[in-house]
């Protein structure tokens, strides 16, 4: 188990490079609101799927190699299996609620154009 948590851990080694964006100021709620949606999307989805997925090939490995005459160890194996898509269906949740969150407040770092305030309509040719 030991060996397992080492390895799960030099996976997660490149999501230190994500850090800079930790130490930005924040100066308002959207702003916040947005390191937050960015960090979701960014970092913690991704490292959900790639953690159920690397538990549900787990699972397989001890339900068809390591427990193929073994009951006992069929049974964990397939339980690990569930786990793992368990786990598929939570990172999928997660994403599509982030997704919903960010389409329903609209929540975007681009600033407001600078226009004259008047509504732009294409030109007409007769």
């Amino acid at each position: 188990m030991k060996k397992f948590v080492l390895a799960s851990l030099s996976f997660l080694m490149p999501a230190l490079a994500f850090a800079q964006s930790a130490t930005q100021t924040v100066d308002s709620a959207q702003s916040l609101s947005a390191w937050v949606i960015a960090f979701i999307n960014n970092i913690a989805v991704p490292l959900i799927f790639a953690l159920s997925f690397v538990v549900f090939i787990f699972g397989i490995f001890r339900y068809f190699i390591a427990g193929a005459a073994n009951e006992e160890k069929r049974k964990s194996g397939r339980d690990i299996m569930i786990y793992g898509i368990i786990g598929f269906a939570v990172m999928i949740t997660v994403w599509g609620l982030v997704h919903l969150l960010t389409g329903t407040i609209r929540l975007n770092n681009s600033l407001p154009s600078q226009g004259n305030g008047l509504p732009q309509t294409a030109p007409v040719n007769y």
